[in-house]
Parts: C-alpha cells; structure tokens; sequence
C-alpha cells in the first residue's frame, strides 16, 4: 500500500506562475525564454487586480485561492509573479499553508531572487526601490536585502500610477514620462547616494526605456524577469525531487478571473508574441 505521502510526492505538473494581472507575464516570459521546456499555467486574478492597495488579510486571502487553484490543476511548484503577493502572502502561505495542503509542493516568490544580485552591484551600499504603494508598505524588500547585505541602505519610493499607465496601454505616451520622472527624481531626492534601483514591480520592464531616459546613467537598474528565471533554474537543479516533478512538454495555459478577450489583448503587450488562447476560471 503507498501512504498519501508517498501518492503525492509521485505527482507530477506544470509550474505554476500566479499574478494579480498582467504583470507575473514578464516574469513568465523570461522564465520560458531560459527554461522552454517546461509545462506552465499562468494564473492573473484580473478580476480582482489590482492588489497593490489591498490590505495584508485580502491579498493573503487572493493569494491562498490562487495557490489552491493551481494545486487542483496539477502544479507541484508555483511561482508567485507578482511582488506584492510575494510581500503580502508568501511567508504565511509557506509556513501556515503548505504543510496542511501538501508538504511536498513549493511555493516561491519574486522578492528574494531580485535582491541576491545586490551586494555584487552597488558600490556605495545605498539601494532604492520603485514599486507599488503595497510593496513599499510592506518593507519586504529591505528586510530580505538586509538579511545578505546587512550595511546596505534601502530606500523606497511607491509609484502609484505606473501599473494603471502600463495596463491601461498609456506608458507610451507623454503621460508617462510626467509621472516617470517626477518619481524617480523623488526617490533620488530622498536619497542621492544611490547607485542601484530595483524595479520592485513586474509591470515595470514595459516602462524600461522611459526608467532608463529619466535615471542617471551610472545607476543600475534592475528588472525582475532575467533573475527570477536564473534564480528557479538553479533551484531545480538543486533540488532534483522537484525538478523530475515538473512536466516538460513545451506547454503553456493561459486562465484569468476576469474578461478573457481583455486578457487576450493585454497579453500580447505584455509577452511581444502573437494571440495567445486563454480560459476563463473563478477562484471563489
């Protein structure tokens, strides 16, 4: 006889990446592009996006659902794509959650990978972060970089009218620029010693060249997608017992909570490919 232990532990499914939005898709785009031959469901909450400005209970609370979901359809790892998720709902989640739902399955963030790359970057030991106003309130970020980098000093800068210009389709316009720069010029106003910026939000890569005009050209800016990617192939490489639990076809799903037409459009912004098919789901 195998014990529920063990019939878990023999399952196998995709790799799960979970947002609130759009956003998780860089994350996932840069996953795929390192990693093709894995099977992937992406999970955005549209409906109930954004949680940027959600309190602590409600984004744990999404989050959970989202995790669940994804634990029916398969998924023995997920991805949580979205920093203020990995913020607000992770930890609780991995401590709380996992050993009641299945010790076996991962659930990992977007925070941690991010901030590993620090302590090789900055040379004056002063690190801001742009994110969302949930994100900076959280203080996630300073706590995990000073835990690897303890004489490092964060300062963060919330930027509440990034992720509307880019999911509204508005971050080429002059619009952008006005709030690009105003809120970069103020976090380098609190701090200008700073010489390395970490884009605390996965909506950010699409502002890239409009972060990139307006920062100073010795400061280094750092998009999530590359390093999440490296950060999850060595971690299946490390640990070997995940890794042969995940399914390697080449596949992909696409499910949102809300309008799958609206996703449909939104996603080609956001992954630069053709039409992608996508499915409806509820998590309530």
């Amino acid at each position: 006889m195998h014990s529920p232990a063990d019939i878990l532990s023999s399952a196998c499914g995709p790799i799960g990446v979970f947002d609130s939005g759009y956003g998780g898709l860089t994350i996932l785009k840069g996953i795929r592009q390192l990693m093709p031959e894995y099977d992937y469901i992406y999970l955005g909450d549209n409906a109930r996006t954004p949680y940027g400005t959600r309190s602590f209970e409600i984004v744990y609370e999404f989050t959970l659902q989202a995790v669940k979901k994804l634990f029916d359809l398969g998924c023995q790892l997920v991805i949580l794509g979205c920093n203020t998720a990995s913020a607000k709902a992770l930890r609780s989640i991995q401590q709380i959650n996992l050993p009641q739902l299945d010790p076996t399955r991962r659930v990992l963030g977007v925070i941690r990978p991010t901030v590993e790359c620090i302590g090789s970057l900055t040379k004056t030991k002063h690190v801001g972060i742009l994110g969302t106003v949930g994100t900076i309130k959280s203080e996630s970020y300073p706590i995990e970089i000073h835990k690897l980098w303890p004489d490092v000093q964060v300062t963060g800068y919330a930027c509440p009218m990034w992720v509307p210009l880019v999911e509204y389709n508005e971050f080429t316009g002059e619009g952008a620029d006005y709030f690009i720069k105003k809120d970069i010029d103020g976090l380098l106003s609190q701090d200008p010693d700073i010489d390395t910026i970490i884009l605390g939000c996965t909506h950010y890569p699409l502002l890239w060249e409009k972060i990139r005009k307006y920062t100073p050209s010795h400061i280094h800016l750092i998009s999530q997608g590359d390093y999440v990617a490296k950060s999850l192939k060595d971690y299946l490489e490390r640990h070997p017992e995940m890794d042969t639990r995940c399914t390697k076809k080449g596949s992909c799903r696409f499910l949102t909570t809300e309008s799958v037409e609206k996703f449909e459009e939104s996603a080609v912004i956001f992954l630069g490919q053709e039409k992608v098919a996508v499915q409806h789901i509820s998590l309530e």
